[in-house]
Formats: structure tokens, C-alpha cells, sequence
């Protein structure tokens, strides 16, 4: 896709895997890529086996999915734009924290999610920070909300206390760390860059939906209604007026207008499904103007609840919408991200085509993690391109992690064998791929260790700056030492290591003198 303007790079981070491979799912469904049927239970995007087995995410993976949206919601076909998402959904664990800080480096935008019973937790703080570093512009994804209406059987006005105090906790992080040049990135409802939804069951919503319905209903503008549907604001049926202070005149007690007109709706449809309460909820579907297809008659409980909210409140629509309006484009995001990212004058040719995202400017890519390929022993060289094209058999220049200007040292020139596109568990092969996107590229991996920048030949050596290297939040602190039960397998194992090593940002692999082999890493479950 050409017009960067509707490009979206952007990682989905939450604290300790809370259900995002299951959001993941819901925005590779809306694309076509797997059925509704299993979305939310396909977990689409965690590709190893332990990943499935233990249920959390282990490996940053990259997917690029394409969208034809109508943000206006007239109805008419005309009105949809394309829209080009390159998602990565990273680990939440800290033990992994080096792949999150490998997904942000190549995406603009993150989409935190939390738990809403648990609230935003030390290891949610870390991710933050490490986005408000990198500049990258955070939306927020209340989860699990289901476990609210029907575990804790909360109403509408304690879910709007304990939703406010995850928005806020959120909130301080992004303060404390973010930097001036990003502008006002808080996250607020009233705006729309916060969903409440649960991506196990593919629904959600954010505020402007219900806006949308309720504005035509009072006859009132698009946004007040938006304000009006978050905060302090009641409103009094009977004399039919907007009220802040949650009393009427004759000192009656107002129900909250999100309890009143979003929660309370959602919590009663949802009770009166798990109850089998059929009369209730088919006039309440009647309403909604949602019918039921033939095999959702045939459901009850839990599945016909899921059927029924992700029909309503589609996840993927709603998180697509987010993204679209709230996280940059590339051509904005680089404007405010090159003076972090790029180490040479921020007045070359480079820093130029960069912070304009020029596919026609001088190449730079970086490359930020290794990712294993399917043929053995080789890899993928997976990162984002900043400025210029990048296309298969073009000859290149790497400069290494070690790489310093006007040294020849940990510096090459060769021919990128191929360029492919991560799809998941897949990998698809491409022509070319123009700035603003990311990518995987084949035939450097036995020239880059496990990150470094890949730049034209063009330019004159002496002018070759590389983007800055990533710093990690953890470092590898926990040490093994490793053996073959036949000694005569050691050369397997020493190159088992050096692959191991080049596949993770941040496994040490030592060998030692006296034939002892460690591994470092950054805590039990990461080793």
C-alpha cells in the first residue's frame, strides 16, 4: 500500500498474556484469515506449542492484515478507505520483556491491555515505560469484563469505579514517563482511545458507539453526547436535563448516564442469556434490531452469550476503529520518532527521508529481532523500514550492532536474498516492501548477531549512520550451565547455543575454558 497515511504498525502488550492473543484473534478474523467460529479460542498468533500448552505468549509475533472501514459509518461502500495493519502481539511476562522492547522498536502505536479486575500491575508499568521511551503512542483495552458482570455481579456504577481507577493508574505511568514532543497521548474515554470489553468472547465497545445511538435519539452533536456519557454526568428523565452533581431538584438520587445507558443495558442482556431467560432477552434483541441466525437458536449459555455480544459489539470493529483514528500513521509517527531513532546529523539526507517516511529516499531498515526460518539453521531478519524500498536481490549495506562510523569493522555489503511479509505462522514472499511497513528479510542473518541497521549503498561510507540499539528494561541475570549427556554431541550443542542465542534479544550464551557451557537469561521462565 503506497499511501502511508493509512498504514497502522502497532504491538498488543498486556500484563501476563490477560487474553490478548484472543484480541489478536478477533482482528485476524475481520481480515479473513480464520473463521469467527474459532476466534478467540484459535489463538492465532502464538505459533510454538508451549506457547499453546502453558496459554501465554512467548514470542513477539508479527501478522499484516489488510481492511476495507467506512469510519463514518454512513452505510455507503464509496465512503471506505484501505487500511493496512502490521500487528505484532508480544509477551506480557517479565521474563520476556526484551521481545516487547523488539516489538516497539518497529510499531508507532501499542494497544495496552488490562485486566480490569486486577488493575494495572507492576509489570504493565514496565511496558509503558519502555513504550513512552520509544515514543510510541499508547491506546487502552479494559479486558475481562465479562468476570465483572457475571462472576462479581457488579453493577453499572462500581463497574464505572473500578474501570476510572485502571484509567487512571494507566494514566500516571504514561505522565510520568511520556515526552513533550508526543503531544497530549492521555487516555480518555470522552475521547474513544479507551475500549471495556473481553477479548475471550470477541466483544467490545468504546464510547462512540453508544454516542452514535444516543445522539440521534436526544437530538444532540456527536461530541457532547461523548462527554456527556463519561464523568459526572446524570441525567433527570422527568424535567429531561443533564445534570453534575447526580441529584435532581427534589433531591432524588440520578443514576449515572455510563451506568444508566451503556453498563446497565449491556449487564441486564447479558444476565438474562446466562439465566436462559428467553422472553427478556429476545425483546431485548428486538430492540437491538439483532437476529438470530438458525444455529444460534440451537445455543444456550456461555455460547449463545458469546454469539450474541460479538454480533452487537463486534471486537474487531471496534479496536480497528481505535486504531484508525487514534494511533499514527507512519508519516506522523516518524515527524517525532527520527531524533530518538536515528544517531547521525538530523539534518542529512537520511534523517530527512525518515522523518518524511520517503519510499523513494535512501534505504533504512532496522532490523530487530531474528526469527527462526523453516529451512534449518537459518533466519529471518525481521524490522521495520524507515525510509526508502526495500526489495528482493537488492544489494545493501549491514551494519552490525558493533558497527561504528568511519570504522570498518562489523560492516558488509550483500544481496538480500528475499523479502517476505510474517503472517503469523506463515511467511508469504513479496516483491518489495516500501517505508512505513515491517518486514522479514532473508540472506543476512549470518551477518547481524541479533540486531543492527540495513542502509543503501548508495550513500558515502564516511555518512553511514546506523538507527540507535534498543535498551532493555531487564538484563540476563540468571545462569545455567549446561552439558550433553553424550560428550560426544558437544558440537551439536555449542551450535544449538549460537542459534539460541541469535533467535532471543537477550539469551547470553557463554563458553568457557573449561568446557563448561552457560546460558543466561532474564529469570526462571525465560531460561
Amino acid at each position: 500500500m503506497d499511501d502511508q497515511n493509512n498504514i497502522r504498525n502497532m504491538s498488543v502488550i498486556a500484563h501476563v498474556d490477560h487474553g490478548k492473543s484472543t484480541l489478536s484473534d478477533a482482528l485476524v478474523c475481520k481480515a479473513g484469515i480464520i473463521s469467527a467460529k474459532v476466534a478467540g479460542d484459535a489463538r492465532y498468533t502464538d505459533t510454538r506449542e508451549d506457547e499453546k500448552e502453558r496459554g501465554i505468549t512467548i514470542k513477539s509475533t508479527g501478522v499484516s492484515m489488510y481492511y476495507k472501514h467506512d469510519i463514518s459509518y454512513s452505510g455507503d461502500k464509496a465512503n471506505e478507505k484501505e487500511y493496512l495493519i502490521n500487528l505484532i502481539d508480544s509477551p506480557g511476562h517479565v521474563d520476556f520483556s526484551s521481545e516487547v522492547t523488539a516489538a516497539l522498536r518497529v510499531t508507532d502505536g501499542a494497544l495496552v491491555v488490562v485486566d480490569t479486575v486486577e488493575g494495572v500491575s507492576v509489570q504493565t508499568e514496565t511496558v509503558l515505560r519502555q513504550a513512552m521511551q520509544e515514543k510510541i503512542c499508547p491506546v487502552l483495552m479494559v479486558n475481562k469484563i465479562d468476570r465483572s458482570i457475571l462472576e462479581l455481579k457488579l453493577d453499572g456504577e462500581a463497574m464505572y469505579q473500578s474501570f476510572l481507577r485502571v484509567i487512571d493508574m494507566a494514566n500516571v505511568v504514561i505522565e510520568t514517563y511520556k515526552s513533550e514532543d508526543m503531544g497530549d497521548i492521555q487516555c480518555d474515554p470522552s475521547i474513544g482511545n479507551v475500549a471495556f470489553g473481553t477479548g475471550k468472547d470477541q466483544w467490545a465497545f468504546t464510547l462512540c458507539k453508544f454516542a452514535r445511538l444516543y445522539a440521534k435519539k436526544f437530538g444532540i452533536e456527536y461530541d457532547k453526547m461523548m462527554r456527556k456519557l463519561w464523568g459526572d454526568n446524570y441525567f433527570d428523565a422527568p424535567s429531561k436535563k443533564w445534570r453534575t452533581d447526580g441529584e435532581t431538584e427534589d433531591g432524588r438520587s440520578l443514576k449515572r448516564a455510563f451506568a444508566q445507558f451503556i453498563m446497565d443495558p449491556i449487564c441486564k442482556l447479558c444476565q438474562n442469556i446466562i439465566d436462559g431467560n428467553e422472553e427478556a432477552y429476545h425483546k431485548m434483541l428486538k430492540t437491538l434490531d439483532l437476529e438470530l441466525s438458525q444455529e444460534d437458536k440451537l445455543l444456550s449459555g456461555k455460547q449463545l452469550l458469546k454469539s450474541v455480544m460479538s454480533k452487537w459489539l463486534p471486537a474487531a470493529d471496534c479496536l480497528l476503529e481505535m486504531m484508525v483514528l487514534h494511533l499514527p500513521s507512519p508519516r506522523q509517527a516518524q515527524k517525532y520518532r527520527t531524533s530518538y531513532l536515528y544517531e547521525g546529523p538530523q539534518e542529512d539526507i537520511v534523517a530527512q527521508a525518515m522523518r518524511n517516511c520517503d519510499p523513494n529516499g535512501p534505504l533504512m531498515v532496522y532490523i530487530s529481532k531474528m526469527v527462526p526460518a523453516a529451512d534449518k539453521g537459518r533466519f529471518y531478519a525481521f524490522g521495520r523500514v524507515f525510509s526508502g524500498t526495500v526489495a528482493s536481490g537488492q544489494k545493501v549495506r549491514i551494519l552490525g550492532a558493533n558497527y561504528k562510523p568511519g570504522r570498518k569493522d562489523d560492516l558488509y555489503e550483500k544481496n538480500i536474498t528475499r523479502t517476505v511479509l510474517m503472517m503469523g505462522r506463515t511467511v508469504e514472499s513479496i516483491p518489495d516492501v516500501p517505508c512505513g511497513n515491517t518486514v522479514a528479510l532473508s540472506g543476512v542473518d549470518q551477518y547481524l548477531i541479533k540486531t543492527g541497521t540495513i542502509g543503501s549503498v548508495d550513500i558515502d561510507i564516511a555518512d553511514a549512520h546506523p538507527i540507535r540499539s534498543m535498551k532493555y528494561s531487564v538484563s540476563p541475570v540468571v545462569r545455567v550451565a549446561v552439558k550433553p549427556k553424550n560428550p560426544a554431541d558437544l558440537p551439536k550443542l555449542v551450535d544449538g547455543l549460537k542459534k539460541l542465542a541469535k533467535s532471543d534479544p537477550l539469551v547470553v550464551c557463554e563458553f568457557e575454558e573449561t568446557g563448561e557451557n552457560v546460558i543466561a537469561g532474564c529469570g526462571e521462565l525465560h531460561v
